[in-house]
């Protein structure tokens, strides 16, 4: 996403949180409008990471206007009435610092990284886009185009981002999960600016904010600097996020897509819990087990034995607002049917049920687990993102502190009982890619929405 823009030279006077070179304890707060604030102190390097995280994303968004969270996440660089257009990457650019934003399902979060003692600078234009962003038809209009096509090469031209909507769409009947976090084409077209100056007001709110910063920084200082910034920020409560349940799967629902592309594809998704489950843990261990790194039993049996698959994969996130899907994938060997794919894919979920994870492979998998967790947090960066992630889908902090314990504590027997209990034919939605000369696809018209 390009949002640098020429601009004049502009002169800014802040009170700067200064870095320190001693170690202090996290603090966590909420100020009396309700944003609530998390300061890590890390002073191994004088560098911070500031992230400001919104409680908003496509699962809040309702039919016939979806893609207004990623969209709002565009304009919101868009530039305010004291900081014009371009003027706040510029201004972060010019001291050094990177900043950029991302979408989801349950959240929308903006981050600068940058020398520690220029927190101040980006506390200062995080609060003023808070309350004071400018929204005009014309910027609108301009953004609109830029994300419409960032959604033709995404997903419309990508064969394997179409068949990963179009399983999403069939998995979910009720949740707004079943839509995708750039919207159908259908609803960008129809939205306007006037949705977005709405949207804003509405979720753009310090009681649905959460501030984390980690790296070089006095906590106590921060925090005063936080309170005296963000402090006499006014908006209205925090709106109540939408509970929406998913009705039971009552059988095996599939969904085929023809795409021009070179190979076949299959992704299964089931229907599992989230991280309010003690499922959860054993949940991890099982994607692990099955779709991580060329030891994982799908590629050891579909990429190197039968030689079926020329990849595969898995995910499974359990920090998600609602249920979510945990999937596994795989693309084709060239001359391997979708069929035979998909059979083998399948046998390698009922093996599991069946026989369970040997010890070694048990240890691994949760070895990989703790490693990319801890490894996470030796970068300000995906430590802030950890951080951040957990305060704004409900688990908070607490559940970051024990989760490398609770993985730790999965059994073989907890994999197998996970196993059988989620990843079956009744909770199951399989997407086939089937692949069409572009002539073929053409014909058939568009697939932006299923």
């Amino acid at each position: 996403m390009l949002r640098h823009a020429r601009m004049g030279a502009i002169v800014l006077s802040l009170a700067l949180v200064a870095p320190v070179a001693w170690a202090a304890s996290p603090i966590d707060s909420t100020l009396p409008n309700g944003l609530r604030v998390v300061l890590v102190p890390e002073p191994k390097a004088p560098v911070a990471s500031v992230q400001i995280w919104y409680r908003v994303g496509s699962r809040d968004e309702v039919s016939g206007k979806t893609g207004l969270s990623h969209l709002m996440e565009h304009m919101m660089f868009k530039g305010t009435a004291r900081y014009g257009k371009g003027m706040f990457s510029r201004m972060i650019a010019e001291r050094g610092g990177n900043d950029n934003a991302f979408t989801s399902q349950d959240y929308t979060a903006y981050f600068e990284n940058l020398a520690s003692d220029q927190v101040g600078l980006a506390l200062e234009l995080e609060a003023d886009r808070l309350t004071g962003l400018v929204i005009s038809d014309q910027e609108f209009a301009l953004e609109r185009d830029v994300v419409k096509e960032e959604r033709r090469m995404r997903t419309e031209d990508d064969p394997q981002g179409t068949l990963i909507e179009h399983l999403y769409a069939a998995a979910f009947m009720a949740n707004p999960y079943r839509w995708p976090v750039i919207g159908w084409m259908d609803d960008l077209d129809r939205l306007s600016a006037e949705d977005i100056r709405v949207y804003y007001r509405r979720h753009y709110t310090p009681g649905d904010v959460v501030l984390v910063i980690v790296g070089d920084i006095d906590p106590k200082a921060t925090l005063a600097r936080i309170q005296q910034v963000f402090g006499p920020v006014a908006g209205p409560p925090a709106p109540a996020r939408r509970v929406t349940e998913e009705p039971p799967q009552r059988g095996e629902r599939r969904v085929t897509v023809k795409k021009p592309a070179q190979l076949p594809a299959v992704m299964v998704g089931y229907h599992v819990p989230n991280f309010t489950h003690r499922d959860a843990y054993a949940l991890s261990v099982l994607v692990g087990l099955l779709a991580d790194g060329p030891s994982s039993r799908l590629h050891r049996s579909l990429v190197y034995e039968r030689q079926v698959a020329l990849e595969v994969g898995g995910d499974y996130t359990a920090l998600s607002v609602d249920p979510p899907l945990l999937y596994l994938f795989a693309m084709a060997n060239a001359g391997t049917p979708a069929g035979d794919l998909e059979r083998a894919l399948l046998d390698e979920v009922e093996r599991i049920k069946t026989t369970g994870p040997t010890e070694r492979e048990l240890t691994k998998a949760k070895n990989q687990i703790e490693a990319q967790f801890v490894l996470g947090q030796d970068s300000n960066f995906y430590r802030a993102m950890q951080i951040g992630t957990a305060e704004t889908v409900g688990a908070g902090r607490s559940y970051l502190d024990t989760f490398v314990a609770n993985v730790r504590k999965v059994s073989a027997p907890d994999v197998v009982r996970a196993a059988n209990t989620y990843l079956s034919e009744d909770s199951r939605t399989v997407g086939v890619l089937m692949p069409v000369p572009p002539e073929a696809a053409g014909r058939s018209g568009s697939d932006s929405t299923p």
